[in-house]
């Protein structure tokens, strides 16, 4: 049985938990959450913990007991808190800018890369150079970060390109005349 499943994840008070037909809603004053889970789980709100238990002794069912477990626990924490990833921006004459609902990347293409924001995060720009992502869905934040860092990722020769703050890139030294 998982040791991180065992444990119970309290609900903060000005959290609201609902379960309904194996899937989990969670709403605060962040934002609302909503995670599907299979039926190998089973998940109880009982006295202001949410309980997850295997429904079952399949290999899944344990799998999945501490999987959703720490799903759910990460949910509770976005409403709450939220969840945010940083970018920077580095190159001669690459910069970000955001306009509406979309992202403005400048990135030494020949045109600009434009990038809409997903329903439920925030994207702010400071210095033309920082990026930041907010959010209560920490896979959606992180997967806009994945996504804007595609479009030119660090390259490990000048250091240019799109990365997340705290990124370590390997530099390669050029080419030498012999």
């Amino acid at each position: 049985m998982s040791r991180i499943g065992k444990l119970p994840v309290t609900i903060p008070a000005k959290v609201k938990v609902s379960v309904k037909d194996g899937a989990v809603l969670v709403e605060g004053p962040k934002g609302k959450v909503q995670q599907a889970f299979d039926s190998v789980v089973k998940i109880e709100v009982n006295d202001g913990k949410v309980v997850v238990t295997p429904q079952d002794e399949t290999r899944f069912a344990h799998a999945m007991h501490g999987t959703a477990r720490s799903i759910i626990n990460g949910m509770v924490v976005g409403v709450v808190d939220g969840y945010t990833k940083e970018l920077e921006i580095q190159g001669v004459g690459f910069k970000a800018a955001v306009v509406g609902k979309v992202v403005d990347l400048a990135l030494g293409y020949s045109h600009p890369i434009k990038y809409d924001i997903p329903e439920g995060i925030k994207v702010t720009v400071t210095d033309q150079t920082k990026v930041k992502i907010e959010g209560c869905n920490k896979q959606l934040v992180g997967k806009v970060a994945t996504e804007i860092r595609a479009f030119y990722p660090p390259e490990p020769y000048k250091g240019k390109g799109v990365r997340i703050v705290g990124e370590r890139v390997r530099r390669k030294e050029g080419k030498t005349v012999a």
